[in-house]
């Protein structure tokens, strides 16, 4: 997969989790039922006291984190907005992990939009941590003198 590819991909994932996030913080701040094939779980696990921490909505921190995954994939592609796409992917997946987990053996429910977020965010990790090992230097980020990628100036022959 091109460097392209790669990161549309990942603007496309970052996309649907912005609009999932969005979704459930609405639902939060608007304090109405989500929309929910699995009876009442996502209720419950919205309403639960795991659905905010120190009073912040975890829904809202999640629009928080998809946003700034966002920023970090549509600035100039280089080390450090790889790296900072890294960072902030692998902290979403493990909040989105510690969340399913009190959704499984605390709340005892899963809201199939939370599980669908901690998928999105799981897919974005991975290929987040490809893309920074794979390290392709980007057309933006200008190539340093004397670093050891850089490319030995020809020498032309005087015959």
């Amino acid at each position: 997969m091109s460097s392209r590819a790669l990161r549309i991909t990942m603007i496309v994932l970052g996309v649907i989790g912005l609009g999932i996030a969005s979704y459930v913080t609405y639902v939060h701040y608007a304090g109405i039922k989500p929309a929910c094939t699995a009876g009442e779980s996502c209720t419950k696990v919205q309403t639960s006291v795991y659905s905010e921490l120190a009073g912040v909505p975890v829904a809202l921190m999640g629009l928080i984190g998809y946003i700034a995954i966002l920023a970090s994939l549509l600035v100039p592609e280089g080390e450090t907005s790889r790296f900072a796409t890294l960072v902030l992917t692998v902290g979403g997946f493990g909040f989105s992990a510690y969340l399913t987990y009190r959704e499984l053996f605390s709340i005892h429910a899963i809201c199939e939009w939370c599980v669908t977020s901690a998928g999105v965010m799981t897919i974005l990790m991975l290929l987040s941590v490809w893309r920074f090992l794979r390290g392709e230097r980007s057309t933006y980020e200008p190539q340093r003198s004397g670093s050891l990628d850089a490319q030995p100036t020809p020498q032309v022959s005087p015959h």
